[in-house]
């Protein structure tokens, strides 16, 4: 799959309803896949896995090259996943979230209340996702309006957020941690649908839920009005808002989305532990923009890659399953990402340079 970026737009691409009609574009042949700076982006990202995975095997052999580690890191991608694939979206219209942590904590703490379960072991277990999905979309709406129409700064909004939204849980949860018991839940999420061949395995819940939120994230950045609107924002807000593009309201939706997919993630959090907690969520938002950024969205806005992400998400997941396999302190693999973060920010400043000249 090959992502758009501002510079990807079809001849005729209109970004929203304007006065003067489509935007023109330069119609001259679309270059080969294989000439785009985005497929040789992403060739680097496989390339960098397959490193990734040969020092695996050579480091810990047959634990690490198994169908079973294989699932392990599936797994420990899907979370961060789903709200790296939302922070795709706002990194691209120029934005950053350092709430999403917080959000799906705080989500995840409300989805599991009392009532909540009561009311899910009564009647349906839907509650749970609806209430976090809610949760989550109204975290992400607040941090929208307040950046769009309050006109503060992402890093200072979502910052604030952070604060504030963890302290909510904290109060709403008593510091405790919260035990989610509806077993009808449990059995839809615990399930594995999807048989893997000649394995006899099979691709649990949780990873179908990240695969199927990636691939509707995909769509909606590179097949729709959306996506060319949240391209346009991120390369040149003032332009988008002179072709006709509400900003303003765009920006709101795309925290909004982010939200949603925090309340996706409290749910998965919740399947994975039995657990609601204000202390889920801790550096979230660190794995989810270091993913991003790897996968080659630019973090001044106006270049996105759901692909990229997805496969940043699992390097990182690798990473992790590496250094764990190899006794590795927690510490450790912290450094390593964040020296990995600062590399990849280098190199797009190095790209970003040349292509300039």
């Amino acid at each position: 799959m090959s992502d758009l970026s501002s510079g990807d737009l079809p001849a005729t691409a209109s970004l929203g309803p304007t006065n003067a009609g489509p935007i023109p574009v330069d119609a001259g042949a679309a270059p080969a896949v294989w000439t785009t700076g985005a497929f040789w982006r992403q060739i680097g990202l496989l390339v960098a896995f397959a490193v990734l995975c040969l020092v695996g095997v050579l480091s810990a052999g047959g634990r690490f090259a198994s169908v079973d580690n294989a699932l392990v890191i599936l797994r420990l991608a899907a979370i961060i996943g789903v709200i790296s694939v939302g922070m795709t979206f706002v990194i691209t219209a120029a934005g950053i979230d350092l709430s999403v942590g917080a959000n799906a904590a705080l989500a995840s703490v409300m989805a599991s209340s009392v009532g909540v379960q009561k009311w899910s072991n009564d009647h349906h277990w839907i509650a749970i996702v609806a209430v976090a999905l809610f949760f989550g979309a109204l975290v992400g709406l607040v941090n929208g309006v307040l950046i769009a129409y309050g006109k503060v700064v992402p890093f200072i909004t979502t910052l604030a957020m952070l604060a504030s939204a963890r302290g909510l849980a904290e109060i709403k949860s008593n510091r405790k941690t919260q035990i989610a018991d509806v077993r009808a839940f449990e059995e839809f999420f615990n399930r594995a649908p999807i048989p893997i061949p000649f394995t006899g395995k099979a691709l649990p819940m949780i990873v179908v839920v990240f695969v199927l939120v990636a691939a509707a994230g995909w769509v909606l950045l590179n097949r729709t009005t959306f996506g060319r609107r949240t391209f346009a924002v991120g390369g040149n807000p003032e332009a988008a808002r002179l072709a006709g593009i509400n900003v303003r309201r765009h920006t709101v939706l795309l925290y909004v989305l982010l939200g949603v997919c925090c309340g996706i993630a409290a749910v998965l959090i919740i399947v994975r532990t039995t657990t609601g907690s204000a202390t889920h969520g801790q550096l979230w938002e660190l794995d989810a923009i270091a993913a991003v950024v790897i996968g080659g969205t630019l973090l001044s806005g106006g270049r996105g890659s759901i692909t990229g992400t997805v496969i940043g998400v699992i390097i990182f997941s690798t990473l992790t399953n590496v250094f764990t396999l190899n006794n590795l302190s927690i510490s450790a693999q912290n450094v390593a990402k964040g020296a990995v973060i600062v590399a990849a920010v280098l190199l797009q400043q190095l790209v970003a340079s040349r292509s300039d000249r």
